[in-house]
Parts: C-alpha cells; structure tokens; sequence
C-alpha cells in the first residue's frame, strides 16, 4: 500500500510541476521532456532486465549446486544463533537463513552482481513460508531493510569513479563511506527490531559489536595501507572471496556426490523466470522516477532546500549533494550520474564532491530493492517496509555529510 502511494505521488508532483512551469514560465517543452522520460525509462527498465538475466542465470545456478552441496544450509546453521533473533519467522535449518546470510555478505564486499541473485533466492525461499502470498512478512521487511541499508565494506566502484574523475587520493572516501553505513545499517536494525518487537538480547548485542569491531579493524587495516593501495587490495580481496564461494560451492556438490552441471542448469532455469517476472515491477519503479525528475520537481526542491539552509545561516557546501542524496533511494543509475555531474562541475577533490561519492555509498537503492525483491515473489502489500528503508536512507545520508565536515574541512 506504501509503495501504491509513493508511485502515484511521482507521477502526481511530476504533473503538478510540469503545470507550473506552463502556466507561470511558459514553459511548453517540459511535456515532451516527461514524456521522452517515460519512454527511456521503459526502455532501460527492459535493458536492466536483460543484464540481470545472465547474472541471474549464472548465480542462481551457482546456488542451486550450494543448496544441494549442503553449502547454504552450513551457512544457515553458521549464523542461526543471530539469524533467529532477527528473523522468528523462519524455522533454525531452512534454506533462506543461508541465502540471506550469502546476499548481505556479497553486499558487504561490494559485489552487486552476486547480491542480487542470492537475495532473490532468500525471497523465493521466505515466500515458501508466508501464509498470504501477496502481503509481506515481518522477515521479508527485516531483509529488505538490511539490504537497503546497504552495510558495504568494501566501495569498490565508487573508488573506481573517483580515479576516473582525476581525484588525487581516489579511495580518500572509503573510511567515511564505511562509517555512515555502518551507521545507516545499525539505525535500521535497531529500529526495525522495535517495531517487529524483537528482544535485544545478549546475542544480538553481541553480533552488533563484533560487526563494529569488523569495520574498526578494516578501517584501521586499510588506513596503514598506502592510499595508492588501498583500491587494489580492496578489489583483490573481493574478487578472490568470490571465486572462492563458487568453488567451494562446485566442490562441496561433487563431494555430496550431484551432477553439478544438471544442477547448475537447473538454477539458471529459475534465473531466467525470475529476470521475466520482474521486468512489470522495474518499469513502474523506473518510469515514475524518470518523469519526477523530468519535470523539474527534484531541482524545485533542491532550490528551495538550498535557499532554507542558506537563511537559516549553515553552510551550504554540502547541498551540492543533495540531487545525489534524493537520487539514490530512487535509481542506482540515477544517483551514479548525479555523482558524477557533480565530479563534473566541481572537481573531484571538491568537498561537494566527495560529500556525493560518500552519500552514494552510503545507502543502497531503496524503491529499486522493493521493486524487484517484492516483484520476484509477486508482494503487493509491502506493510512498513518502505518507511523504514527510508530512515536508513535519511540517517545514512546525514551521517555521511557530518562525517565528510569531519574527515574533509
């Protein structure tokens, strides 16, 4: 129902702006501007869906070897003690636990392309359990929650965009953007465990400050490394991680004795529905955005903050920022290229600049994440989930302006 009234509303402001701007600046040709918007946006939905669908196919399959090696449900029983806490819903030893355990840690190391795929498979496995197929479950929202959150502990192609941009210390803004997500995530657990009424136990407890302590010891890690090092080691890193869960995947099914290759087919086969099912779900996210900001409403807003904050006597470098900070709960390619316009005008070493980069990765792609996690499964009623991605979003992005004000002036 959240998500019903958050589309109709960008298409509802979309309108009302494009009428003031005809009405009191005469401005004719913002109509074909939305329109064209709209009709891009289609397009690059259905092209998001063909790049999704080989690494769709591919990782799927690679799960479907993990599912049956016996992989999925090692890491499942591995973080159960936690797991349990966070998600009642579903049973010690079912395969979700694995699949989201396999989603949030490719997300921490920054690998998209394999997120995406394990955490469509969490949903498929979450779905199994709910009783009312087309309204979300209290562990469907933790899971969207924490993945919009989007803990990364590793901001590979932020680094990498800032080095094309010229900056002079490329990963300067990895610490920051390691710090507010670390806040962003902790906020939206904290919160999301109240309003689900989920006890703060010792284990929890105990879980939330080992995680600290992992982002204390990369941090203190990658700040003794030199800074022309730091993007190597951290892509290095990632990379043989993730080469290494596929061949302790295919290993663990020749040791169970499978036909790893029938198996591989037989997950790229769910791969590919699951990348046609979507396809609905992405253009009506995609769309919506693309005719908002067509419109002109997001540079209305951005105007008027800008003006506010400059009355109320703060500094206003940081606004700059803020078409990436509104972005970036939207579209992923939106909020990149807001970025980067920003690299643009200003440098890469500007501090509006490293303010974006650091508000980027700060948070992940919310209405996309509940477009297609939602759509994969065929929810409709997403309950509160939106509202409370949505204050990850927003304390993510605060802490990532007062911390750039910390590390930068």
């Amino acid at each position: 129902m959240v998500l019903n009234w958050i589309w109709i509303s960008f298409l509802a402001v979309a309108f009302l702006v494009a009428v003031g701007k005809t009405v009191f600046a005469g401005d004719m040709e913002v109509w074909s501007a939305v329109m064209n918007s709209s009709f891009e946006q289609a397009a690059f939905a259905f092209e998001i869906s063909l790049g999704l669908t080989g690494v769709l196919t591919l990782w799927l399959g690679i799960m479907k070897i993990g599912e049956k090696g016996g992989v999925i449900e090692f890491f499942g029983r591995l973080i159960s003690p936690f797991f349990s806490r966070l998600f009642p819903g579903i049973p010690k030893g079912h395969p979700a636990m694995g699949a989201i355990f396999m989603n949030i840690s490719a997300n921490m190391l920054g690998l998209d392309n394999a997120a995406t795929p394990m955490g469509l498979r969490a949903m498929q496995e979450m779905q199994t359990l709910n009783p009312q197929k087309d309204t979300a479950t209290d562990a469907m929202i933790m899971f969207l929650v924490l993945n919009s959150s989007g803990l990364c502990l590793i901001p590979i192609s932020i680094m990498m965009y800032r080095a094309q941009g010229g900056a002079a210390n490329p990963t300067d803004i990895f610490i920051p953007i390691l710090l507010a997500t670390a806040i962003a995530t902790l906020v939206g657990l904290v919160a999301l465990c109240l309003r689900q009424r989920i006890r703060m136990d010792r284990v929890i407890w105990s879980w939330l400050a080992g995680i600290a302590a992992a982002v204390a010891g990369i941090t203190f890690f990658f700040r003794s490394l030199p800074a022309d090092k730091v993007q190597e080691y951290s892509t290095f890193g990632a990379n043989v991680i993730l080469f290494c869960v596929i061949i302790a995947f295919i290993a663990a099914g020749i040791r169970k004795r499978i036909n790893v290759y029938d198996t591989f087919i037989e997950g790229a086969k769910e791969g590919f529905r699951t990348a046609v099912m979507i396809i609905p779900y992405l253009v009506a996210i995609l769309v919506a955005i693309g005719m908002f900001r067509a419109s002109g409403a997001l540079d209305v807003f951005t105007g008027a903050v800008e003006s506010a904050v400059g009355a109320l006597g703060f500094d206003t470098q940081w606004v700059g920022a803020l078409p990436t900070m509104m972005m970036k709960p939207l579209s992923g390619s939106g909020s990149c290229a807001m970025m980067l316009d920003v690299m643009k005008a200003n440098g890469a070493d500007a501090f509006v600049s490293k303010v974006a980069a650091t508000v980027r990765g700060s948070t992940d792609t919310t209405f996309y994440i509940l477009a297609v996690y939602f759509g994969s499964v065929g929810v409709m009623k997403t309950r509160y989930a939106a509202g409370y991605a949505l204050l990850a979003d927003i304390v993510g992005a605060v802490a990532a302006v007062c911390i750039c004000y910390f590390f930068f002036v």
